[in-house]
């Protein structure tokens, strides 16, 4: 697949659709962690090793629709961080979810951090990327209390990563439609 460099008009429908994406994604992951995981060890640990997986094959395409990985080095990185995560979750489970836990903290914290520098950047070009930043915050915090949960004696489920993801569906949600919004409101003034 090649890289190729996408018109203004087409890169914005492509970020709103991208963004879409991610959103309804995240909101089908939850839904099957909250209403199937619990009754289902395989269907749980499947989860946990595809919602990382889905992010760095995510982050690969949006890189390669706007211009390459050379041009877009924070998701690239997202990329390479999101498949290490992928594998560590894969060794993880065989461990504990404590370990599973603080893996998914320690890639909350790097690919929030990679996603806000993504959200800076693309706000200079797109704009509407408030929610982006604040997301790449969050999931920065959130992974500082993942790790923090990880180390109590509790066992965490799921359910942990669960809320995470529903935040960062609401991200890509708000973002979304921030920008079609935009786009109707340029429209309409032409």
């Amino acid at each position: 697949m090649r890289a190729h460099e996408l018109t203004s008009d087409t890169a914005d429908q492509w970020l709103k659709q991208y963004y879409f994406l991610r959103a309804a994604f995240s909101v089908g992951w939850v839904v099957l962690a909250l209403a199937i995981a619990p009754s289902s060890a395989v269907i749980a640990a499947t989860l946990l090793v595809a919602y990382p997986a889905w992010d760095a094959a995510a982050n690969y395409l949006d890189a390669l629709s706007n211009g390459g990985l050379n041009q877009n080095r924070t998701q690239g990185l997202n990329v390479l961080v999101s498949l290490a995560t992928t594998i560590a979750v894969i060794l993880a489970l065989q461990v504990s979810m404590n370990w599973v836990l603080g893996i998914f903290g320690a890639w909350a914290i790097l690919s929030g951090l990679l996603q806000l520098g993504t959200a800076l950047r693309r706000w200079k070009l797109f704009g509407a990327q408030w929610a982006m930043v604040l997301s790449g915050g969050q999931s920065a915090l959130a992974g500082g209390f993942f790790i923090f949960q990880a180390s109590m004696p509790a066992i965490p489920s799921i359910s942990n990563v669960a809320g995470y993801a529903a935040v960062g569906a609401l991200y890509f949600l708000v973002s979304a439609v921030w920008l079609t919004v935009t786009d109707w409101r340029r429209r309409a003034a032409a």
